[in-house]
């Protein structure tokens, strides 16, 4: 059995609600309300337990919403080991607006760590016993914009596999630390190489560079309702996605991810793993909220898959 940890340092309690329309000053009736343990790890986590998947999620959580996060994770049955710190775990407020279809994201920064707070994090993640470490999602204010590579570094040698999902300083530290699996989106790609695409062609070699730097074996770039290019030792593959009435954005590269590492850790090949995060990331597209994908929409989806 593979052993699969996320790792979600910022961690958020989703809240997501429903109005006719968004409007200042007036009290907005809020409904279909909804709360989930989120955090791009905490995603991972949940979409690779829906396929079937064993796993376990690292987090930092603390605070007077702390114990509310740790009870949200508890209800999805993703065991995880958390790690308390001083500062409240955000809330995160999703609103959509049926009037109009907007959707509508407020995402607070977090709390602030300590410096002794992220060594004992730091520390805690390195002692994993993972076959396979998934570091997803927004550094914790006061945490190095290196973090995730000294992470990386930390692991090096003892044959881990690393997938990396985050953006900014944070994603650009990381990948010169090397990784087994990165998947940026386009705009985060984009802002890494200060490049502009504008042809899938532009895509296919933005995706390729970090291949041909030695940062990463396989790298998946997301195009949202466009599908995905992989780069690898072996070439570039495009796969388009299946077109669906999307309701809601939230947690869908998460999906993707998840899903991804979930096939390839059961060992199938990469074309094949990035089908299922296509199809994974339609299916949470379908949802509402903070809401993700359930299995039955995931292998509806991964049938309709196709080369782009």
């Amino acid at each position: 059995m593979v052993r699969i940890w996320t790792v979600t340092v910022n961690p958020a309690i989703d809240y997501s609600t429903t109005v006719d329309h968004v409007l200042p000053t007036i009290k907005l009736r809020a409904r279909e309300e909804r709360f989930d343990p989120g955090g791009g790890g905490i995603n991972v986590a949940r979409v690779i337990r829906e396929l079937g998947g064993e796993v376990r999620a690292f987090y930092l959580a603390g605070g007077i919403t702390g114990p509310v996060f740790e009870g949200l994770l508890r209800q999805t049955g993703v065991s995880g080991k958390g790690l308390a710190v001083a500062g409240d775990t955000r809330i995160a407020h999703v609103v959509h607006e049926l009037d109009r279809g907007h959707e509508y994201r407020f995402t607070p920064r977090g709390p602030e760590l300590g410096e002794e707070e992220w060594q004992q994090a730091l520390a805690a993640i390195v002692g994993l016993d993972a076959d396979i470490l998934v570091l997803s999602g927004s550094l914790a204010p006061g945490m190095p914009a290196d973090f995730y590579r000294r992470v990386i570094d930390g692991v090096r040698g003892r044959g881990v596999r690393v997938a990396l999902d985050s953006s900014g300083p944070a994603l650009f530290h990381a990948l010169r630390a090397g990784v087994w699996l990165v998947k940026p989106n386009l705009r985060e790609a984009e802002e890494l190489f200060g490049r502009r695409c504008r042809s899938p062609e532009d895509e296919e070699a933005l995706a390729r560079l970090s291949v041909e730097r030695g940062w990463a074996e396989l790298v998946a770039l997301t195009l949202g309702d466009r599908g995905a290019v992989l780069a690898s030792g072996a070439g570039v593959l495009r796969l388009r996605a299946p077109r669906v009435a999307t309701v809601s954005t939230v947690g869908a590269g998460d999906a993707f991810l998840g899903a991804m590492v979930w096939a390839l850790a059961q060992g199938r090949e990469a074309e094949e793993a990035l089908a299922w995060g296509i199809a994974a990331g339609a299916a949470t597209a379908l949802t509402p909220g903070t809401g993700l994908c359930c299995r039955a929409a995931v292998e509806r989806l991964r049938k309709l898959v196709a080369p782009a």
